[in-house]
C-alpha cells in the first residue's frame, strides 16, 4: 500500500504542480508584452489561459499533500524533521500561490484589456513583482522535491 500511495503522491505532484510552475513562470513575460501593447500574438487569450491553468491545477494540487500525508503515515515518518520542514515549505508555497500569485495575475488580467503603451506606467512593477513571487514559489517546490528525495536523517530505506 505504501508504494501505491507514494506513486499517487508523486504523480499528483508532477501532474498538478508541474503545470502551475510552467504557466506561472510564463505569465509575467506575457503580461509585460500585453501591457506594452504587443498583444497581436493573442497575448490576452494566452494570459487568460495561463491564469486558468494556475487556478485549476492549484485546486487539483490539493491531492499532493493529501497523498503525502497518507504516504508519510504509512511509512511512519510523520514526526521526522525533513517531513515537517517539507510540510511547512509546502504550506508556504500554497500561501505564495493563493495569496500573491493568483490575485496578482487576476489584477493584471483585469487591467490588460484597458491598457496600452500609454498606460504601462500605471502598472508599476506588477509583472516584475509577479515574476519574483513565482520564482519564490518555484524555489519552495524545488526544495520540497529535494527534501522528498534526500530525506536527511531518514531511516526508512524506501
Amino acid at each position: 500500500m505504501t508504494k501505491f500511495l507514494l506513486s499517487i503522491h508523486v504523480l499528483a505532484a508532477i501532474v498538478a504542480i508541474g503545470p502551475i510552475t510552467v504557466a506561472a513562470s510564463m505569465f509575467p513575460a506575457r503580461a509585460r508584452r500585453a501591457l506594452a501593447g504587443s498583444g497581436a500574438d493573442g497575448g490576452f487569450a494566452v494570459l487568460r489561459t495561463l491564469h486558468r491553468i494556475c487556478r485549476v491545477y492549484a485546486a487539483v494540487g490539493i491531492a499532493v499533500p493529501v497523498f503525502g500525508f497518507a504516504t508519510a503515515h504509512s511509512l511512519g515518518v510523520l514526526g521526522d524533521a525533513w517531513l515537517i520542514t517539507s510540510i511547512a515549505l509546502t504550506a508556504a508555497a500554497a500561501g505564495v500561490l493563493g495569496l500573491l500569485i493568483l490575485p496578482r495575475q487576476q489584477r493584471l488580467l483585469d487591467s490588460v484589456p484597458n491598457s496600452g503603451p500609454a498606460n504601462l506606467g500605471s502598472h508599476g512593477s506588477g509583472p516584475a513583482r509577479l515574476a519574483m513571487y513565482t520564482g519564490v514559489f518555484n524555489v519552495l517546490w524545488a526544495v520540497v522535491t529535494v527534501l522528498m528525495i534526500v530525506r536527511p536523517g531518514s531511516t526508512t530505506g524506501v
